[in-house]
């Protein structure tokens, strides 16, 4: 994979990985040698109100560029969940809205501003900063893309919580909570999801089941009363939170937490396979769901490699917004 990154500046560049749940920013020397790092809050174009937008990139940045090299910085690049399609999309104009006001509040001097899809700079993270090919995240959220001249020219799924984002973290979470009340009510298998998930939601121990105890059904009743309130206490993308739970039941061969995760793979691949991918295409992966330890990573590995393709991870999108940041230099 050949680079046309221009590496004859001498300035600083800062990139962007603005996700569902965190935003990531990293200042790069001229070569993309990491000079500085922040983290904040979620960084969606689309779910998160511009001002806590640009809070949580004004606090990102603020982390990782001391204010002596803020006029030293001659580009920005940054990729946000939210932001797709084209220049004049909402996502991407609420992005690069917040990301000017961020840099503004900061004391930045005017200098170019990129705005991307988080898939877009996920893509461009893999070794040599690849132009074409598909990528994939599935992290809370779920989506791939036919990447081409470094944009995104066809994408599957990524339609949210509520329509999408099949295989996600959030599906892996509200498929947990549906499990573990239908075990309650009678509709579906026992399974260790009833114990974890309950007391993640706050169920008291005293209506939990247990082995060798019996779950009467005032108990279960009790239980429904409990997790139904929890779960529409908090934000519906909050389930995702309940994703290692199902990890980790299976793990202990639970088989309704196997099949979960069996099903997300498929829906996954299916978003893939929705991209025609060529046999040989590699596939550009991020996600906590698909790192080194992610929980779908050896089934999903097993699925792409049966259509003759293979699974790169990057850990996320900093390092291809940074790419993308030299590019405007």
């Amino acid at each position: 994979m050949n680079s046309d990154l221009n590496q004859d500046r001498g300035d600083y560049v800062l990139g962007l990985d603005a996700g569902g749940t965190r935003t990531r920013a990293v200042l790069a020397t001229h070569d993309g040698s990491v000079a500085g790092e922040g983290t904040s809050g979620p960084g969606n174009a689309l779910t998160v109100a511009e001002p806590g937008l640009t809070d949580h990139l004004a606090e990102a940045v603020a982390r990782a560029v001391p204010e002596r090299l803020r006029g030293r910085v001659a580009a920005v690049a940054g990729g946000f969940a939210g932001a797709s399609g084209t220049a004049d999309e909402p996502g991407r104009l609420r992005a690069r809205s917040a990301l000017t006001a961020a840099l503004r509040r900061l004391g930045f001097p005017p200098v170019p501003v990129a705005v991307w899809s988080d898939i877009e700079v996920a893509f461009a993270s893999a070794p040599g900063h690849p132009a074409d090919g598909l990528a994939l995240v599935a992290g809370t959220g779920a989506v791939a893309a036919r990447i081409s001249g470094r944009g995104c020219t066809a994408v599957a799924d990524g339609d949210g919580w509520l329509l999408g984002d099949d295989g996600s973290g959030f599906w892996i979470g509200r498929a947990a909570v549906r499990a573990a009340l239908r075990a309650a009510d009678g509709r579906g298998a026992p399974t260790a999801l009833t114990v974890s998930v309950g007391r993640a939601l706050g169920v008291p121990e005293d209506v939990l089941p247990y082995e060798g105890t019996a779950w009467t059904r005032s108990r279960r009743e009790a239980y429904r009363r409990h997790v139904l309130p929890a779960v529409m206490a908090e934000e519906p993308i909050r389930l995702a939170r309940l994703a290692p739970l199902v990890a980790e039941a299976a793990r202990d061969m639970d088989p309704p937490a196997e099949a979960i995760l069996v099903e997300a793979v498929g829906q996954l691949t299916e978003t893939v396979r929705a991209l025609q991918p060529h046999p040989g295409e590699r596939v550009v992966a991020t996600g906590g769901l698909l790192g080194p330890d992610g929980p779908l990573t050896v089934l999903l590995t097993a699925r792409l490699d049966a259509l003759g393709l293979t699974l790169d991870w990057v850990a996320d999108g900093s390092a291809g917004a940074v790419a993308l940041a030299r590019l405007g230099i």
